[in-house]
């Protein structure tokens, strides 16, 4: 691994530390190195605060001080050009005297889209882009998407026996995964911006939805349950701890108004959005609704019913399917994948990444190609600023 890659890998890792605390904006990771070839050394890091603000590279040229002079900066997302709460970044870039910024992914946002990189080389600093290009368009799919679709990145998060059910039938809880998996999914909670179930999932589990790992309780994400005839009770684990875990029950419009009054009144906010052919919940909108509110990474716990309706209207970025180690025994089953899920999978439309060994369990990950996304980009190789830019506005 050359020393590039290996600043590039650290800037990338700071970054995966306060994913699902960001957003709206994304979480992105910075590194100031110094020094000459050979000798090279990190005097200043960063990574976008909690809330947003401050931005990676303000944090990594503030601990740089003097020392970014002449410095390079590695950064995961082009740096931001425009005037928001806070200065643009590239103010900050150009102020400090570095020498050269090494940038992963362009960023698509309108408001910077190729402008960051422009003003960098405008300004005669030397510009490399596309370093890790696919790990950070992983990291940054959520922003990206929202960006780009209106709508956050979706990860489907489901268990199955080894024979592949869900549940001995679809009202039965069944118990399939160990102490390990379990901390890995409250892991995995804890860096998405919201968690959603369906109305059937919190009626038959009474989930609490939060992260359940010592010291890390305050890092539980939203709560975002669908509900189109708000059938939620007020004696639910989700609204009794509404006032302590902010919940969004997402809605139809024709929904009962004193159902809606009621979870009001317990702290559970309620929204409504257009309903489907069905009667249901429309899921894009349902969607657009959460991206309009900031959040760019959803991960759905809802089981196999909402996780193949959302197959159906391929809103599947990622799906993580865990496998126990004991099997129901027979076929009367609810099984974990639906039919458009396991389409999508079979047919390669998300293809296996990861896999991982988790205790006696072992969980595999599926990802959807994107036109950013490292499926769809199996190198990695640094490019121009113009190149990187055209492919992820695409």
């Amino acid at each position: 691994m050359s020393d590039e890659t290996r600043f590039m890998r650290l800037a990338l890792a700071l970054g995966r530390r306060n994913l699902g605390r960001t957003w709206p904006n994304p979480s992105v990771g910075a590194v100031v190195v110094a020094g000459p070839p050979g000798q090279e050394r990190i005097v200043g890091q960063g990574a976008t605060a909690p809330g947003g603000r401050p931005h990676a590279e303000t944090e990594a040229l503030a601990m740089a001080g003097a020392a970014a002079r002449g410095a390079t900066l590695y950064v995961t997302l082009e740096p931001c050009s425009h005037h928001g709460r806070t200065p643009p970044c590239t103010d900050a870039i150009l102020a400090a005297g570095l020498a050269r910024v090494v940038t992963a992914i362009a960023d698509p946002d309108p408001r910077v889209a190729g402008r960051g990189h422009g003003l960098i080389e405008a300004a005669g600093l030397a510009l490399t882009t596309g370093m890790l290009r696919a790990e950070a368009a992983r990291d940054h799919l959520g922003h990206v998407l929202r960006v780009t679709e209106g709508r956050p990145a979706v990860s489907l998060k489901l268990a199955r026996t080894q024979d592949g059910f869900a549940a001995g039938t679809p009202r039965d809880r069944l118990r399939i995964t160990g102490a390990v998996a379990d901390g890995a999914v409250h892991l995995w909670r804890m860096h998405a911006d919201a968690i959603m179930v369906g109305i059937g999932t919190a009626r038959a589990d009474d989930p609490a939805l939060t992260v359940r790992l010592p010291g890390l309780s305050g890092r539980s994400p939203l709560r975002v349950i669908l509900d189109s005839h708000l059938r939620l009770q007020p004696s639910s684990a989700l609204v009794r701890a509404a006032h302590d875990v902010p919940t969004l029950v997402i809605t139809t419009r024709a929904a009962p108004a004193h159902a809606r009054r009621t979870l009001t009144t317990f702290g559970v906010e309620v929204a409504g959005v257009a309903a489907d052919p069905a009667g249901r919940v429309d899921l894009r909108s349902a969607l657009a609704l959460l991206a309009e509110r900031g959040i760019t990474r959803l991960c759905s716990e809802g089981g196999p019913y909402l996780a193949d309706a959302l197959a159906a209207a391929d809103l599947v970025d990622t799906c993580t399917l865990i496998t126990g180690p004991a099997a129901l025994g027979h076929a009367d089953g609810l099984p974990a994948l639906g039919p458009r899920l396991a389409l999508a999978i079979e047919s390669g439309h998300l293809r296996a990444v990861e896999s991982l060994v988790l205790g006696p369990d072992r969980a595999v990950t599926y990802e959807r190609s994107h036109p950013c996304s490292p499926v769809s980009s199996p190198t990695s190789e640094p490019s121009s600023a113009s190149a990187a830019t055209r492919a992820c506005d695409g």
